[in-house]
């Protein structure tokens, strides 16, 4: 693996490219940020090490470029104690982590290995995905398409889903795939907002344009401006507010709270909702014309339940995270809770399948999760689909539950072709009590 070293100080640079070299890495020093940002406009490397406080630009200035390369490398930022809080909004602007002088070596080491490890298994799920949302199945290959051609293009974008589908997660993706990326993205839940509130929060406000505001604030349409804001739950924001929006939609132009003159922005909108907007149209609740000017693109995001073999990919996914963490013991999914898994519906979509498997993974104090680890509603049986079984029988011709029984287990070992350790685990019973069952049948 590749690491680059930004650090002017020659004789720590040497040193670090040293330590890293017995370790068996490649390491490359800059002394720098410019000569290393040169350097990154045709280099992809795993690691980009940087002090914070260097001669010309700041090892700060890396980031949007480090974030922006196609397998975006990780980034460990080395700091003084008196840059610390610069650290700390590094973090929060995307930066991996932060060591302060004097650091210990074989903290340093471990810190170095533990994120060259978290950007490999990063890489390998979105090797399974785009930009970070995960999938094989048909319907996400041309998800993934469309998004590649929504990025490229300027206007707004509105991304319709059940809730728990990853709207957010598509919004993110069409954001690192256009022009913009190494400009903000911002999110805001409009549903999250108190409504006398909305209009400050989008549009900003002057200096006293009402009680309480002794500042002028930018609103996150300013903040966002050159890059991307996501409109979450648009839906729910109210009719005078999206008057508002089409303005800026239209025009490229807002007016802040309190404020008489216009201020020209640069922003991409994208909205999501989980709500059917035309519906909302119809009633009167939303804008016509606000609807048709985000509907200038427009994409699905489909439910887990039309994902197919997904359902796998994204449990193993969960699974690893959970044991990257240090939080599971578990090693795998064993063939009964692979079972409830895949029969079940996931109204909640990946964000249900997600908090399923972080509770079965804790829960789990053997190698492998079993049935009994995942959440209650995943076991329980389908009401309607278990009595449509029968629905067609009369009460004189309903079988009896030991002949249920018997061609139950008969149905599930040919199922798993006669292999008893599976077909024990799907039953939820031990191998003995399997052998007692084929024997008195």
């Amino acid at each position: 693996m590749k690491i680059v070293i930004v650090e002017d100080d020659l004789a720590l640079a040497e040193l670090l490219c040293d330590e890293l070299e017995a370790e068996g890495y490649q390491t490359l020093a800059f002394g720098s940020a410019e000569e290393a940002d040169e350097w990154l406009d045709s280099h992809n490397p795993e690691l980009v090490i940087s002090d914070l406080r260097l001669p010309g630009q700041s090892g700060l200035t890396l980031l949007p470029k480090v974030k922006a390369l196609p397998q975006a490398p990780a980034l460990l930022l080395i700091t003084a104690f008196g840059t610390v809080n610069q650290a700390v909004q590094a973090l929060k602007a995307g930066a991996d982590d932060f060591l302060t002088k004097p650091f210990d070596m074989d903290h340093f080491l471990l810190t170095v290995k533990r994120l060259l490890e978290h950007r490999a298994l990063k890489t390998k799920v979105e090797g399974n995905g785009f930009h970070g949302i995960i999938g094989e199945s048909p319907v996400m290959q041309r998800l993934f398409k469309t998004l590649g051609q929504v990025a490229k293009a300027e206007g707004p974008v509105l991304i319709l889903g059940e809730s728990g589908t990853g709207k957010e997660l598509v919004a993110k993706a069409i954001h690192q795939q256009s022009s913009r990326r190494a400009a903000p993205f911002l999110a805001v839940n409009c549903a999250g907002i108190p409504s006398e509130l909305l209009e400050s929060e989008f549009f900003g406000h002057a200096a006293g344009a009402y009680t309480g505001a002794s500042k002028s604030r930018q609103g996150l349409l300013r903040e966002a401006d050159g890059g991307t804001l996501l409109l979450d739950e648009i839906g729910e924001m109210p009719p005078a507010l999206q008057a508002k929006l089409l303005r800026v939609l239209q025009e490229g132009t807002l007016r802040p709270v309190g404020s008489d003159r216009e201020v020209k922005v640069n922003v991409r909108i994208l909205a999501a909702t989980h709500r059917d907007l035309e519906q909302l149209v119809a009633s009167g609740d939303f804008r016509q014309d606000l609807f048709y000017r985000l509907e200038t693109f427009s994409v699905r995001v489909p439910p887990l339940r039309e994902r197919g073999d997904d359902i796998a990919l994204l449990a193993r996914h969960f699974l690893s995270l959970q044991q990257q963490a240090g939080k599971t013991q578990a090693q795998h999914i064993s063939q009964g809770a692979w079972q409830q898994l895949l029969n079940y519906a996931f109204p909640g979509n990946v964000r249900e399948l997600q908090n399923a498997m972080e509770r079965a993974a804790v829960f789990c104090e053997q190698e492998a999760i079993s049935a009994s680890d995942l959440p209650a509603r995943l076991r329980a049986l389908d009401d309607k689909g278990s009595s449509e079984l029968f629905d067609s029988l009369e009460q004189t011709e309903l079988p009896s539950l030991s002949s249920v029984q018997h061609d139950y287990v008969r149905y599930v070992l040919a199922k798993t072709q006669g292999n008893k350790a599976q077909a024990a685990d799907i039953l939820g019973v031990t191998r003995r009590t399997l052998y007692r069952w084929l024997e008195s049948s």
